[in-house]
Order: structure tokens, then sequence, then C-alpha cells
């Protein structure tokens, strides 16, 4: 107990560094905070520029806590890891750093379209003929990360904005993202989105970028039916074989739905083994998927 203090106090002295910006002097907020686990979001004026962005804050003591789970590692902040990605299906990070309290935050293009969760949950009609499409830039969006080297580990449908009239979608958020090396993916660091969650992952064992390959599969399950594989709340069942996506769709393209299960495979050595190779699967697949 007295290690993990002493571990949040050393990450929060390195927070409280030099070179902070004063939030209330850069920018003008246009809209009421958006509430995260581990930060706020802001859509503001930049009054160095004028443009309107969005700006994350991120909670000290919280995302101090969080990065103290990686001590001695060199862990790489969400600033640092998002400033690298650099793809048309993520949202672009112009600058990082720390305000004047010590807080990390984050500068990013503004995305004005709802999230991937919203529009499920209304069962939106833009969707229908557009599934397949988004579902590439899912992918696509998510082996950009994993080219980088790095694992998002908080695949889900909250964490794509749709754009472009929600013609297109773009990836966010990367507070729980590390880098892909045998360091960090160790047992024990259990963080994610429960119905979202690989086996591996609720269960404390090794892991790897196939756990976003997992997150994925589940959110594109989703997005093509309006339901889980599995029971929503129930994490402990994501070991065991999936509701087929036929019962929900049974007009489902045979090749959607078979390369949809092989990343949702339980076993890990099993799965589709990244996202190249599942855009390779669909390469085929028409754009309605069968799905309408």
């Amino acid at each position: 107990m007295k290690g993990d203090r002493m571990a949040l106090f050393d990450h929060l002295k390195v927070m409280l560094g030099s070179g902070r910006m004063d939030v209330s002097k850069r920018f003008t907020f246009l809209h009421k905070a958006v509430l995260g686990t581990m930060s706020k979001f802001y859509v503001a004026r930049d009054m160095q520029t004028s443009a309107v962005v969005g700006v994350k804050i991120l909670d000290l003591v919280k995302s101090a806590a969080f990065e103290s789970r990686f001590k001695g590692l060199h862990k790489p902040c969400e600033g640092e890891i998002a400033a690298r990605l650099n793809h048309p299906h993520i949202v672009r990070t112009l600058e990082h750093g720390l305000t004047t309290e010590g807080a990390p935050y984050l500068v990013m293009e503004n995305l004005a379209g709802p999230n991937l969760s919203a529009a499920l949950a209304s069962r939106a009609f833009c969707l229908a003929g557009h599934r397949i499409h988004l579902i590439r830039e899912a992918a696509q969006a998510i082996a950009a990360v994993h080219e980088a080297g790095f694992i998002h580990r908080n695949v889900c449908p909250r964490h794509f904005l749709l754009t472009n009239e929600r013609k297109d979608l773009k990836l966010i958020d990367f507070g729980l993202s590390v880098p892909a090396t045998k360091w960090f993916m160790q047992p024990g660091n259990r963080t994610g989105t429960p119905d979202y969650m690989a086996p591996e992952l609720v269960h404390r064992r090794p892991t790897d970028q196939r756990l976003d390959v997992f997150a994925f599969g589940v959110t594109a399950y989703e997005f093509c039916t309006f339901e889980l594989p599995w029971s929503r709340g129930a994490t402990m069942t994501h070991d065991q074989p999936p509701t087929d996506i036929r019962q929900h769709r049974p007009k489902t393209h045979p090749v959607l739905a078979k390369a949809i299960h092989a990343c949702i495979e339980p076993v890990v050595t099993h799965r589709c083994p990244s996202m190249e190779a599942f855009l390779r699967m669909i390469r085929e697949v028409p754009d309605d998927g069968g799905l309408g």
C-alpha cells in the first residue's frame, strides 16, 4: 500500500513540472463539458488561432493512478501516443501537454458527429447501406494503431465518432492504450469496456493486439445486428461460443459472418490474427453485405 502511494506521488510530481498551459487564457469553452471516466471533454475556441477544437483534460489524480501501474516502464502518455497516429480514420491530435494545474490535456480536431454507440442505441436509419463501408474504416483505423506499435485496449462503439454526415468514422480515445511490447502485455492490467473484453483480458492472462481484434469483432457484430454475441454484462461467458450472427441477421453475407466470428473466437490462438487479415477476408463482400 505504501509503495502504491509513493508511485502515485511520483507521477503527480512529474505532472506538476514546467511548461504548463493556462486553459482559461487559451480557450473559450463553447459547450458544457462531457464527462468521461478519467477526463472532461470540451468543444472550445482556441483564442490563438480562432479555430474550434476539441479539448480533453484528464483528471489529475485518476490519470496519475493509471500511469503509476507502469512505473519504470517509460510508458508514453495518451497525448504522445495519439500524436503519433496519423490516419484518415483516427482523430487528429494537434497538441498535448500539461495545464497550469498539472493535468494532462490534448487538443484535437473537432468532430461534430455522434458516436457509434448513440447511433446503435437509436437504431439510426442512416447506418443502413453504410455498414460494410464503416466496418472497413474501423478495421483500417485499428490496423493503423497496431502498425504504429500500440494496443488501443478500449475498442467499442462509443470510441468511434461518425463524421462527414455519418458516412465515415474516426477512432478516438487512447487513454488506456499501451505499447505492444511484452512488458505491457503481462497479466493484471484488466482495463477496458466489459462487454467488449476478450476472454484473456477478463481472466487476467497475457494479452497482445488480438484483444483489439476481439473487441472490434464484438463492435462489428453489434453494428450489424444491434445485439451483442453474448448477454450484456456477462463477461465471464465470453469464453463460450457466441450466438451465430445469422440468428439476428439471416441474410448476412456468409463471408462477412465468417470473418466477424473469426474475430470473436474465444480461443486467442484460433482468432483472426490481425485487422489486416480481417480486411483481406471481407475484400469481396459487397457494400450492403446482406444487411440492407
